[in-house]
């Protein structure tokens, strides 16, 4: 079985030092390969170091909304350095964060529709960030060129508004709170998304799944993303890792560099 987390942040403080650890014990759950998320200009250069050093892990980076009021021309044109390094399989992660309000709300939208203008130029998807924030998410990326694609991370509405960003064109991620027994919303969604646009997730270091909620998440613990899934699906747990492996290796735009199932 071979799984790929499909958002997470091995970049990120609590990894430091100990990647190789980290990547080996995900190969020992079946989780062999790894999109690490930047955010910022520090964990975008560590999402490239990443994916410079393994074979098995690729970069994703972009300016993420609670940065939002950091992003500066100058912000830009190094993300548009960084965007041309290889191993870079989307833009991102950006989006609203109405949860947290760390950047005011207009420098987000801003932010986001600037980024989404971006993507569509450097023929990318996008990884999305939408907390709190879904109407007024929905009404710019419907506005927006969404011919290359993105993905609704870790996805926490229903099957409502799974179908409207679906009907963009989007795929949905399931995090560790798929896992979760009070994540109603996550589980009804998680049951009828298309299998052609079903992703998985940790998000870690954050969101760890059952069974190991309220300790430190780590990518290895796709697996039991995977699992939950596959539960709520009444579906093999190899057919959704199969699955959830080949859409992430069409999204990324991997199909034709590794072998796809």
């Amino acid at each position: 079985m071979e799984i790929f987390d499909s958002h997470t942040h091995l970049n990120d403080t609590p990894y430091a030092g100990h990647e190789a650890e980290f990547v080996a014990h995900a190969a020992s759950l079946g989780v062999t390969e790894m999109a690490i998320v930047g955010s910022d200009s520090q964990l975008n250069a560590g999402a490239l170091r990443l994916a410079a050093t393994f074979a098995n892990l690729y970069a994703i980076v972009g300016w993420h909304p609670e940065s939002a009021k950091a992003y500066s021309p100058r912000a830009e044109a190094e993300l548009m350095a960084q965007l041309a390094t290889p191993k870079v399989v989307a833009l991102g992660e950006i989006g609203l964060d109405y949860h947290w309000d760390t950047s005011p709300r207009d420098v987000q939208r801003r932010v986001f529709a600037r980024q989404l203008a971006i993507a569509r130029n450097q023929h990318l998807p996008v990884s999305l960030h939408i907390r709190d924030a879904f109407a007024d998410a929905y009404e710019i990326l419907r506005h927006s060129d969404l011919q290359f694609g993105g993905i609704m991370h870790s996805f926490t509405g229903g099957p409502k508004w799974a179908q409207k960003f679906l009907d963009l064109g989007l795929y949905v991620s399931f995090s560790g709170i798929v896992s979760f027994k009070n994540a109603p919303a996550e589980h009804a969604s998680a049951k009828v998304i298309p299998p052609d646009r079903l992703l998985v997730e940790t998000d870690a270091p954050y969101l760890t799944p059952t069974p190991y909620r309220g300790r430190p998440n780590e990518p290895g613990y796709t697996r039991y993303v995977v699992e939950a899934v596959a539960k709520l699906r009444d579906a093999p747990v190899e057919q959704v890792a199969a699955q959830t492996r080949a859409n992430a290796h069409r999204i990324f735009g991997l199909e034709a560099t590794r072998e796809s199932v």
